[in-house]
């Protein structure tokens, strides 16, 4: 079974074990910019560089979507995701948005250095103001640390949170 790896394991894992690993090209950029040294070692190592096709793309964003993990997933990540998933693939991350994501579409993760997350997590846009709840759309501004939006009520901000019971 092909192994999607996930940035966090190309900058911790022994050079030895990354050795036939899937990454996607969107990857190389941000691992040159958070390790140059490492990215340099990285390049010399047998990895499977792929570009992701728009329609496995698609599926990642639907598949973070209906978890409501989309708007707190960065570009590269949802490549990870569209790899992961086109493959039907192991996917080797750290993330827990994206063991979410993966284990929602019945996906099987490998931790890099924690443990894999137990349970499946559902995600709603909950209002600040008035606690008003939204689900989470496709296309929420997608921001680690930002708002996800305004509340359609009252105009305070609207944050990704938990779904409730």
């Amino acid at each position: 079974m092909d192994r999607v790896l996930d940035t966090a394991a190309l900058l911790h894992w022994p050079i030895e074990r990354l050795a036939g690993g899937v990454c996607a090209v969107s990857q190389q950029a941000e691992l040159r910019a958070l390790n140059e040294p490492r990215s340099m070692l990285i390049e010399t190592l047998d990895l499977d560089w792929r570009d992701v096709p728009s329609e496995w793309h698609a599926l990642a964003t639907q598949c973070a979507s209906e978890t409501g993990d989309l708007p707190r997933l960065s570009d590269v990540d949802v490549d990870v995701l569209a790899l992961a998933l086109g493959l039907n693939a192991c996917l080797v991350t750290d993330d827990y948005r994206l063991q979410n994501s993966y284990k929602h579409a019945g996906g099987s993760i490998e931790a890099v250095a924690n443990r894999v997350s137990k349970a499946v997590w559902l995600w709603e846009l909950r209002c600040t103001g008035c606690r008003d709840v939204a689900e989470v759309p496709p296309n929420v501004p997608r921001s680690k640390d930002r708002p996800a939006g305004e509340c359609q009520r009252c105009g305070s901000s609207m944050l990704v949170k938990r779904r409730r019971g």
